[in-house]
């Protein structure tokens, strides 16, 4: 088992380490009921999720891409035509968002206390670098961490460049998050080690076909605690 031979452990942390999500869904389902005149809310979160389809590459993740992306979809909605009022609400759920306490998930704190004795921490997140930082620092588990890289996509290239850069080897490393797409699959695919801890949700923007799960290699946990016997009994 791969486990037994890991020195380095990196944590995702939307949704790995602190509740992200259900932030997110809980403004998309306000903004999907701002246009009762318009459409009906699924139509609207259809054309959101569009929106943000095509947004995502050019200005990336986080609470300031979605806003715009609200933005641009209400336009579309109304045609640009008294919407005044719809805007200004958005910016400020924008302003919220920025300012939203983070709550960290259930004994991820303790799991990354245990750890810290034996492995180096590393914690890899994508995103805006300032929302990112504050969420950091908000969370009160940067001390954990030997080092945090926030990147713009977390994709092959991204982590080959990563282990490189600190001189991890790749049988050495774990990366451990919610996202398929994001925390396991490209570990994978550059012959690293991957734990998925699924959370309850999933963003519609990094589900993956199952199909891209075949013959992959690496573990599934329910519960980050499921580290501790794991990683300490090698």
């Amino acid at each position: 088992m791969f486990m037994n031979n890991i020195n380095v452990v990196a944590f995702d942390a939307d949704d790995t380490l602190w509740i992200n999500e259900p932030i997110f869904q809980e403004v998309t389902a306000e903004f999907c009921n701002m246009f009762p005149t318009y459409n009906e809310p699924d139509i609207i979160c259809k054309m959101l999720e569009e929106t943000q389809s095509r947004t995502i590459p050019i200005m990336g993740y986080g609470s300031k891409p979605f806003v715009i992306a609200m933005i641009e979809t209400a336009i579309q909605i109304t045609g640009g035509h008294d919407c005044a009022k719809e805007i200004n609400r958005i910016i400020e759920i924008g302003k919220e968002m920025q300012s939203h306490p983070v709550e960290l998930l259930d004994g991820v704190e303790d799991v990354l206390d245990k750890l810290a004795a034996d492995f180096k921490l590393m914690l890899i997140t994508k995103g805006d670098l300032m929302e990112q930082e504050r969420k950091i620092q908000r969370s009160g588990l940067a001390d954990y961490f030997s080092c945090i890289e926030i990147v713009s996509e977390k994709d092959e290239r991204t982590y080959k460049k990563c282990l490189d850069f600190h001189d991890i080897c790749k049988d050495e490393f774990v990366m451990v998050g919610n996202s398929v797409k994001s925390d396991v699959l490209p570990v994978v695919n550059i012959g690293s080690n991957a734990v998925h801890i699924p959370f309850h949700t999933t963003w519609c923007h990094e589900c993956v076909d199952e199909s891209a799960l075949r013959g992959k290699d690496y573990i599934t946990m329910e519960h980050a605690k499921e580290l501790i016997p794991a990683l300490l009994a090698q």
